[in-house]
């Protein structure tokens, strides 16, 4: 991946593309160069808008379609709940495992 410096101001340059050609514009000044026929590489890129953190629980005939695990719920005390994992933290950081009491409802979760 090439980083090109402005000539003006020093700014981090970004490729774009304009009137069909890769174009090397610098946001601060608006300094803007036809990018060279090297490697240089356009990439485009979209934004996605933040989805809900909470996991998408699908129901058939009432029941939840999560994998069921022998938990005991801290709330009722029944000895049976859904999990599912999710990473909530780093990357390097191990995964929250989630549980759900299929007697009473009640969320909780875990910390490898």
């Amino acid at each position: 991946m090439a980083i090109k410096f402005c000539p003006r101001c020093k700014s981090v340059m970004v490729l774009t593309k304009k009137d069909g050609k890769a174009v090397w514009r610098c946001p601060k000044c608006g300094y803007e160069e036809e990018a060279g026929t090297g490697n240089a590489k356009l990439v485009e890129r979209t934004m996605v808008a933040k989805r809900d953190d909470k996991p998408i629980v699908l129901t058939k005939t009432g029941e939840e379609a999560l994998p069921k695990v022998r938990k005991t719920c801290p709330k009722c005390g029944y000895e049976e709940a859904y999990f599912w994992v999710q990473q909530t933290r780093a990357a390097d950081e191990p995964p929250t495992r989630f549980y759900k009491c299929v007697r009473c409802g009640y969320v909780w979760r875990e910390y490898e």
